[in-house]
């Protein structure tokens, strides 16, 4: 028979031990703080097409209720690798940070007919370094990028984050937009691979932009509760003049989506960073806080 002290003992290994699962989960943060915090540094790193056509539907909110049509896209070559980074020592909250510092993107060259008339939007900067920008407006024209979750040199996500980040897709429009202030922006890394990346600054003057949105692939099964944040992931995508240039990180990319994960692992290599991916929302409608 066991006595009551071991017994004892037993109860509270087993109670340390659910405490501390407990205390390592992560909380999927409330659709504001996850966007809010959310800037990807772009490399351009040029590599194989996948040449496979998918079927892309709008989640944004604000664009489904444009009646923004479900659409076909053909997949060409990679183009760039996008990172998480902080703007300014001025990073995501505590509740957003182990999610965004895992979401990471390969963005490939699409073909897509453009729409029929361009679409105009206003567009409010949601990061707080950003907040004295003023509101601006962009007309959507045509699909020129599919962003897609990757992993880089098989750093998995914890299984958790990655029932989230493996959903997130991008679809990157080319725009027409009105003027907007340049403006110079000092980048930490996020992503525990690139700590030794040091900060740099990255100057974002040019006047080509695109605005990159939540999108549905083939039709694919998205979780409700991944589904009510990731909805509401836009992203405004400046261009450097001039790009940023670091020291050559090689990189392994392997896909997360499940529409992709069979496809190889892809060898890239971060030196030339050419655009940043800043967190925006659309006609006045704020990612919710709850």
């Amino acid at each position: 028979m066991i006595s009551r002290p071991v017994l004892a003992m037993f109860a509270a290994t087993a109670a340390l031990t659910i405490h501390t699962s407990a205390s390592q989960a992560q909380v999927l943060p409330t659709p504001i703080e996850l966007v809010s915090g959310l800037d990807l540094e772009c490399f351009k790193t040029p590599g194989p097409a996948i040449n496979q056509n998918v079927n892309l539907t709008h989640l944004n909110p604000v664009l489904v209720g444009l009646g923004l049509p479900a659409h076909q896209v053909v997949l060409r070559e990679l183009q760039q690798t996008c990172v998480p980074v902080r703007k300014n020592n001025s990073g995501p909250s505590a509740a957003a940070l182990p999610f965004i510092r895992y979401i990471d993107f390969a963005c490939y060259r699409v073909d897509a007919q453009p729409l029929p008339n361009p679409v105009p939007l206003g567009l409010t900067h949601l990061n707080p370094v950003l907040a004295n920008l003023p509101q601006h407006g962009v007309r959507l024209t045509r699909p020129a990028q599919l962003c897609v979750p990757i992993a880089k040199n098989n750093q998995m996500p914890p299984d958790n984050i990655l029932q989230f980040a493996r959903y997130v897709d991008l679809e990157c429009w080319d725009t027409i937009p009105d003027q907007h202030p340049a403006f110079t922006l000092t980048l930490h890394q996020l992503n525990p691979l690139l700590a030794n990346i040091p900060a740099h600054q990255l100057a974002l003057g040019s006047p080509q932009r695109q605005l990159c949105v939540p999108v549905r692939k083939n039709n694919q099964a998205i979780p409700a509760a991944v589904l009510s944040t990731l909805r509401w992931i836009d992203l405004e995508k400046f261009t450097a003049a001039p790009a940023a240039v670091i020291a050559p990180v090689n990189l392994m990319l392997r896909h997360l989506n499940p529409l992709f994960v069979n496809l190889p692992q892809v060898p890239v290599v971060l030196k030339d960073a050419t655009h940043l991916m800043v967190p925006v929302a659309k006609n006045g409608n704020l990612p919710p806080a709850d």
